[in-house]
């Protein structure tokens, strides 16, 4: 509901096995827009995983900086993770102190939304398919 990107719906039970389950690594890349500035230790607190739940660590993500708006106080991340716990790139921010205002997955595997606008949908490719379950 707080997430805005991509989705993909199945009633296939293998696939979403094969897109979900961590051991499969398929990557979630999302765009993140928190509060405040966010240091070059504090990103790399996110690369080397953070405790998020009462014995969970995150495996180490992937983290960079898009932009710094000083003006506004806000900065805009790239997190790739492929874990996809519930709210956990919410929960990876907050344990650096940052609330996040705004989040968006922008790509699963290499499913990006390319010219897709707001609202609409399409039909995988079967070599998309083919792709995120290799």
């Amino acid at each position: 509901m707080y997430t805005s990107g991509a989705l993909i719906l199945t009633n296939d039970g293998d696939f979403v096995y094969k897109l979900t389950h961590p051991k499969h690594e398929v990557t979630k890349t999302y765009t993140v827009t928190v509060k405040g500035k966010v240091t070059d230790e504090e990103i790399e607190i996110l690369r080397n995983g953070v405790k998020i739940e009462d014995e969970f660590i995150t495996s180490p993500a992937k983290v960079k900086r898009i932009k710094e708006d000083i003006e506004n106080n806000k900065t805009r991340l790239e997190i790739i993770i492929h874990e996809g716990r519930n709210r956990q790139v919410r929960k990876m921010c907050e344990k650096i102190g940052k609330h996040v205002l705004a989040l968006h997955r922008s790509k699963i595997g290499n499913i990006d939304l390319k010219n897709l606008k707001i609202g609409n949908w399409r039909y995988l490719t079967e070599k998309e398919v083919e792709s995120l379950i290799k």
